[in-house]
C-alpha cells in the first residue's frame, strides 16, 4: 500500500455500464478498483497488451452468464481512471475485440486530458 488514496474517475459510459454488470462482477470488479486506489493490485489484474507501458490493466472475469472486463488506468498520479467494463460477446480466441480496444484507446485519451486537468487544479490550488 502507497499510504494516499486516490480518486476514482469514470471515463465515459464506464460506470453505467459496471453498474449493469451482474452484482458478483460489480463487487469483483469494484474490490479491484479499490485496491488501485490504494496504489496495490488485484491478484486478477493484468496489464493490456497494446498500451505502451504496465499502466492500462483489466480484470477478466468468468460468470455462469458470461465472461466481463473491467479496464482501469493507474499511470496517472491523480486518479484511477476506469475506461471501460463490458461483457465480452466474441466466442472466438481470448483478444479483446478491437470495437472495445478503440473504445479503451479513446477513453485513455479523455482520462489523459482529465488527468492534465486535475494537475492543474492542484498546482493552481497550491500556489494561491
Amino acid at each position: 500500500m502507497h499510504g494516499k488514496e486516490k480518486p476514482l474517475e469514470w471515463i465515459g459510459s464506464s460506470y453505467k455500464d459496471l453498474m449493469a454488470l451482474p452484482s458478483a462482477i460489480r463487487q469483483r470488479f469494484g474490490y479491484a478498483l479499490s485496491l488501485a486506489q490504494l496504489g496495490d493490485r488485484d491478484d486478477a489484474a493484468k496489464v493490456l497488451r497494446g498500451f505502451g507501458d504496465a499502466g492500462v490493466l483489466e480484470i477478466i472475469e468468468d460468470e455462469a452468464s458470461g465472461t466481463y472486463r473491467a479496464v482501469y488506468v493507474i499511470r496517472f498520479e491523480e486518479a484511477v481512471f476506469v475506461l471501460h467494463c463490458f461483457q465480452k460477446k466474441s466466442k472466438h480466441g481470448i483478444a479483446t475485440p478491437k470495437t472495445d480496444i478503440d473504445i479503451i484507446r479513446t477513453r485513455l485519451k479523455v482520462a489523459a486530458a482529465r488527468a492534465e486537468e486535475l494537475r492543474h487544479a492542484r498546482h493552481a490550488k497550491k500556489n494561491h
